[in-house]
């Protein structure tokens, strides 16, 4: 097993003391059932926001990825992309930041876009990623605006097989965005390091082995 992340470590124990990450059985987008659950709307006060956009923040520097703005998808991503902004600043990064609406506005400024001006490479901010398809949405608005899709930052890489009309593919949904999309993808943990936080914790034997059960027929290769 590969070297420990101590970031992805410490979002993962994160996450699951506050019952973002939870373990049981559940039904995936997929139709998978699924031995863990994310569930960023959890995230649900404003000290656990601000340590959440810590950890994007934190990875996002580390990444060496460039951008010049940020942009939060509606709905999960606005909070997201905002509490995200306000870290980079605090931390010397001060970008633009930008959503979008799901229903056109009719009066005041109009059109569905709020925020800074949609321009140079833009940042996505979302919290996991199923089948690529809000990615492929995002890229559609910023692509329309005359701006460049760049980089897409989530929190949790499941490593798993996308599905395409019912079937899974041989591929992640991060691998697809990455490989067929072109746009660069970095998250604060991946399977892998929630594995590696199962295997050290005590009285998570059984939760382990239904997740490594679960990635052994679902999980992708990295490549």
């Amino acid at each position: 097993m590969s070297d420990k992340d101590p970031l992805a470590q410490e979002f993962v124990q994160f996450a699951i003391e506050c019952g973002v990450l939870r373990f049981g059985e559940f039904k995936t987008k997929a139709g998978r059932m699924s031995p863990y659950f994310f569930n960023a709307g959890l995230f649900d006060d404003g000290a656990k926001l601000g340590r959440l956009a810590g950890f994007y923040a934190q990875r996002l520097l580390a990444s060496g990825i460039e951008f010049d703005m940020v942009f939060g998808p509606a709905y999960k991503g606005i909070p997201l992309g905002a509490a995200v902004a306000i870290e980079l600043a605090r931390l010397g990064r001060n970008v633009p930041f930008a959503y979008n609406r799901k229903e056109a506005k009719d009066h005041g400024e109009g059109g569905t876009l709020v925020g800074a001006p949609l321009q140079g490479r833009v940042l996505i901010i979302d919290d996991v990623m199923s089948a690529g398809t809000a990615a492929r949405e995002s890229i559609a608005i910023i692509q329309a605006a005359g701006a460049t899709p760049h980089a897409v930052c989530i929190a949790l890489d499941r490593q798993e097989m996308a599905t395409e009309n019912g079937q899974d593919v041989p591929y992640s949904a991060v691998q697809y965005v990455r490989e067929q999309l072109g746009l660069k993808v970095c998250a604060i943990a991946k399977l892998g390091d929630l594995m590696q936080y199962l295997d050290q914790s005590t009285g998570s034997t059984q939760d382990a082995q239904r997740v490594l059960a679960y990635r052994q027929r679902y999980g992708v290769e990295e490549r």
